[in-house]
């Protein structure tokens, strides 16, 4: 917090000097006139007597400030624990305490002391030297258990949103932007709305798409869409956004062709560059997307969402493309399989009916559903069973910033009855949360929550199999990293089973993750031991999982946003008429016409913006520090040194990729999901 040591002598002999160093929250009414008193003491029953902190005519403990205070006092050689307690004085006396810093002149040593909490008015607090411990090695097990109970009154969980993930009653005063991170979707949508030229965009239907790409060039839109590069209508795009775009997670090898896919070998053999259908599948070569979850799902009266399946061949030069596009599961007459010999603008829609069940799909489950809302609950667990004083918790804490400020803002402004999702999506809330719904009675921690698990599942762990998939090339690395960091971080803290047993904060929340969210839980299923941790092995797999969603998962599925729906016929959210039924020739007027107008397009363009913007701090960066043990900070510095190596590799690669995948750059991936 900055030294407050100082150089004035004492001059009686048996009283020393102190320096003590406050560091007071930035946070909404942290700041406090009430009387401090501290007092040190030691283990062996050794204490100073109380100190009064106060510095005359100065106006102490104010928000996000920093305070410096003399004391002297009789000499300790070592300062185990501080007690801390305030009085109800002056006008404002809540006041929530970083941190303490003791440094004792004589011994030349700083004790640190770790607070992060609200100090209740004539509560005494005692925090020990770097405040980690295990519950069972605390001697302050009343005030621990004193915490715990006022934290689960305040991060209430309940189910918000009928079979959804679990989510907070109400967001918690401790959870809300900070003065430094203030985020108004409304406000910051309406300045962009106001500058330069929108009154020429905002109205009518597009004349060509060359109409809807002139808008890219006002000084509004600075950012290229996907349209700069001139691919957006090619097989190579829209193969390439299987692997390196927002939905990175659904392609899989395919070892046979599914029954319900209507294609024969003769069908696909122009498409195989001189190779047999056995042939590419044998070689890992043939892969498919699966939208059979979307199938039947609530949309919007008048519009249409498909339940597409189609087939992607790897080719020659390592580009992934489509070959066969099903629009419906199950094959009928009027339930063609598209092709790239098809028609061009019959391809392309059909390529862009796909694209719009694949933005459904991503919006509701990869990004909204299984990163922000299922990272919620795991947020609300920790906090309502791990003390401030656990490890993990420390550990936990930074990948929780603003987690469920931002998701209660998502859920008053973009997903409600008038939100951003409801006008400008074809599935519309009911569709969204449908598709929730089932994803999350499947969804395992540790299969779709473990990335080498999850990969292998898709036939895709193999780096030889579909070489050019930068999302695995990328995420893989720092999945790996993370679980590094976590298993030497554990390590420190658990040294035997007996370990695991003893410590019963660990235990009620491995099995609030596992409670039916009908209980009260979050209903996670595959949680390694279903409830009861055992093992390092388990804990480092779901503790690997929270923060590798909350930061990698979550950066994959956001920051490209507005690259592929800013140009809305690369990536639809919402199209008018009927998909194609047959393999008649469309135009170009058959497109446009299936395309939301200038109004519904400027809003997409406009959300889509700014919920790819970055602003908190980067991966291992932390906003706050939480971590003070001297053996978990340098854990900690190992974990940023190889974030920092990992960038460059991945910087290295951008240099060389024909296609950019710069979102899982370490140096741009947040700690949290904070936007």
């Amino acid at each position: 917090m900055g030294s407050c040591q100082s150089n004035e002598l004492v001059t009686d002999s048996s009283q020393f000097e102190y320096q003590i160093g406050v560091k007071t929250g930035d946070r909404k009414g942290a700041g406090t006139d009430a009387n401090v008193t501290v007092v040190l003491h030691n283990d062996d029953g050794q204490s100073t007597g109380q100190l009064h902190l106060d510095k005359f005519l100065k106006n102490d403990f104010e928000k996000g400030k920093k305070d410096c205070f003399k004391a002297v006092a009789s000499f300790m050689s070592v300062i185990d624990f501080i007690e801390v307690w305030r009085d109800d004085g002056g006008l404002k006396d809540e006041w929530f305490l970083v941190s303490m810093e003791v440094y004792c002149k004589f011994s030349n040593k700083t004790y640190v002391f770790p607070f992060l909490r609200w100090i209740k008015e004539g509560y005494h607090y005692k925090i020990r030297h770097l405040d980690t411990s295990l519950p069972q090695h605390d001697p302050q097990k009343e005030q621990r258990l004193m915490e715990l109970n006022d934290k689960k009154s305040t991060y209430q969980m309940t189910v918000r949103i009928p079979g959804l993930p679990i989510q907070a009653k109400e967001v918690p005063e401790d959870e809300k932007f900070s003065s430094d991170y203030q985020f108004d979707l409304v406000k910051l949508a309406a300045e962009i709305t106001i500058k330069g030229e929108i009154v020429k965009v905002v109205s009518g239907d597009w004349d060509n798409l060359d109409d809807l790409g002139n808008i890219y060039k006002s000084d509004v839109f600075s950012k290229p869409s996907p349209l700069a590069d001139g691919m957006w209508d090619t097989d190579e795009h829209f193969g390439f956004q299987r692997i390196g775009r927002i939905n990175n997670s659904l392609i899989t090898l395919c070892t046979e062709i599914p029954n319900k896919l209507a294609v024969t070998a003769e069908m696909l053999k122009p498409f195989l560059e001189g190779s047999t259908l056995p042939d590419v599948i044998s070689k890992r070569k043939l892969f498919y997307v699966d939208l059979a979850i979307v199938e039947g799902i609530p949309v919007k009266s008048g519009l249409t969402v498909c339940a597409p399946i189609a087939l992607f061949y790897h080719n020659k030069k390592s580009r992934l493309v489509p070959i066969a596009i099903q629009l419906k599961q199950q094959s009928a007459d009027d339930n063609p399989v598209f092709l790239p010999s098809d028609p061009k603008y019959t391809w392309l829609a059909a390529k862009m009916w796909f694209n719009l069940a694949d933005a459904s799909y991503h919006e509701s489950n990869t990004h909204l559903g299984f990163t922000h809302l299922l990272m919620e609950g795991c947020a609300l667990a920790t906090h309502r069973n791990l003390s401030q004083s656990h490890p993990i918790f420390k550990l936990l804490a930074p990948h929780f910033l603003y987690l469920i400020a931002i998701n209660g803002l998502a859920l008053t402004t973009l997903i409600d009855s008038d939100g951003w999702v409801q006008n400008t999506m074809a599935i519309g809330i009911d569709g969204m949360f449908e598709l929730i719904k089932r994803k999350l009675d499947t969804w395992r921690l540790d299969v779709d929550g473990t990335l080498p698990k999850e990969l292998e599942t898709r036939g895709v762990l193999d780096q030889a199999v579909l070489k050019g998939y930068h999302y695995r090339e990328d995420a893989l690395p720092l999945y790996n990293i993370i679980k590094n960091y976590v298993t030497k971080y554990v390590k420190l803290y658990y040294e035997s089973p007996a370990t695991y047993s003893g410590d019963h904060e660990i235990q009620a929340w491995a099995q609030e993750l596992v409670k039916p969210r009908s209980e009260g839980g979050c209903g996670l299923l595959g949680v390694p031991g279903e409830g009861t941790i055992a093992n390092e092995k388990d804990l480092v797999c779901i503790l690997t999982c929270v923060i590798f969603t909350g930061s990698v998962t979550h950066a994959a599925a956001n920051f490209a946003q507005y690259d592929e729906y800013g140009f809305p016929p690369n990536y639809p959210m919402t199209m008018k008429g009927k998909p194609p039924t047959d393999k008649s020739a469309l135009t170009e007027s058959c497109i446009l016409e299936a395309l939301p107008n200038k109004a519904a397009t400027f809003e997409i363009i406009t959300i889509t913006k700014l919920l790819s913007t970055y602003d908190t701090n980067k991966l291992g960066d932390y906003e706050m520090k939480y971590i003070y043990d001297p053996k978990a900070e340098q854990v900690l510095q190992q974990f940023q040194k190889e974030l920092a190596e990992q960038s460059k590799r991945v910087q290295a690669l951008e240099k060389k990729r024909e296609y950019s995948f710069k979102w899982l750059d370490p140096d741009i991936v947040p700690n949290a999901i904070s936007i």
